[in-house]
C-alpha cells in the first residue's frame, strides 16, 4: 500500500509518502509561510521527487487537529479534493496521536503539548503498551497550571513533545521532578508519523467519511466566541 500524508495543523507544514513499511519522501516546512501558499507545492515536490504518480496512490491521510484552525481546514479540503478526483479513501488521525507516535516506545506518559495562545496547549496523555500507542484521556484544552496537576497524579516519569515546550520548559521541569523532553527535531507532528497511524488503519478498511469528517477543533472558533459575547447567544441557537 502507498500513501500520501499531509499535516497542517500547527505553522509547520508537512506532507510524506509512504509505501508498505518504507518511507519514500518526507518534506517539513517550518518557516513563515502560510499553508495556502506552501502546502500544494510541497506536495507537489515530493510526488515528483520520488516519482510518484497521484493516480498510483492507495490512500491519503490527513490531520484532523487540534490546533490551527485555519490550517486544519486547509489540509482536510486538500486530502478531501484529492481524495474524492482519484476515488481513493482517506482517513484523518488526531496531531496529538502523531506526535505521541514521534517517542514510540519510550517508558512512562508521553504528553504532546501544542500552543493554544493564553497559556493553554492543547493535550492528552498516553503510553506505550504491547506495542501499541495508547491513549489514556480524551483531547483537551487546558491551561499548563491544570496540565501539570494532571499529571502529578499519575505518579510516573513523563516525556513532553510538542512546541509548547518552547514556552512552557521551565515551567514544566520547576513542578514535575521526573520529567524528559523530547529533542527539537521531534517536536513537529511529522507526516510519516501520521501516515505510518493512517496507513495500519486504512489496511484494515477503515477511512472517513468525504462529507462528513471534519477536524477536531476543541474550541469555539475567535469569531464564534465573539458573536456569543456580542449577543449572549450561542451560535448553535
Amino acid at each position: 500500500m502507498k500513501i500520501l500524508s499531509i499535516d497542517s495543523a500547527t505553522e509547520a507544514a508537512s506532507c510524506a509518502v509512504i509505501e508498505d513499511e518504507k518511507l519514500l519522501g518526507e518534506i517539513t516546512f517550518n518557516y513563515k509561510k502560510q499553508h495556502s501558499v506552501i502546502l500544494m507545492t510541497i506536495i507537489d515536490n515530493l510526488l515528483k521527487n520520488t516519482n510518484t504518480d497521484i493516480n498510483t496512490l492507495d490512500g491519503f491521510v490527513v490531520s484532523k487537529g487540534p490546533g490551527s484552525f485555519t490550517g486544519l481546514r486547509i489540509g482536510m479540503s486538500t486530502i478531501k479534493g484529492l481524495s474524492q478526483g482519484s476515488d481513493k479513501p482517506f482517513i484523518s488521525i488526531s496531531s496529538l496521536d502523531a506526535l505521541a507516535y514521534n517517542m514510540a516506545y519510550t517508558p512512562g506518559i508521553i504528553c504532546p503539548i501544542l500552543n493554544a495562545l493564553r497559556g493553554n496547549v492543547y493535550t492528552s496523555l498516553y503510553e506505550f503498551k504491547r506495542d501499541a500507542l495508547v491513549k489514556l484521556t480524551e483531547y483537551h484544552i487546558m491551561s499548563i497550571e491544570e496540565l501539570l496537576a494532571l499529571i502529578e497524579k499519575q505518579n510516573k516519569p513523563v516525556t513532553f513533545i510538542g512546541d509548547g515546550i518552547n514556552l512552557f520548559k521551565e515551567q514544566i521541569s520547576n513542578s514535575l521532578p521526573q520529567t524528559f523532553f523530547a529533542p527539537a527535531h521531534l517536536n513537529l507532528v511529522r507526516a510519516s508519523a501520521l501516515g505510518e497511524l493512517g496507513i495500519k488503519k486504512l489496511r484494515e478498511g477503515k477511512s472517513d467519511d468525504l462529507y462528513n469528517s471534519a477536524p477536531i477543533y476543541i474550541r469555539k472558533s475567535q469569531a464564534e466566541r465573539e458573536y456569543e459575547k456580542r449577543t449572549g447567544k450561542s451560535i448553535d441557537e
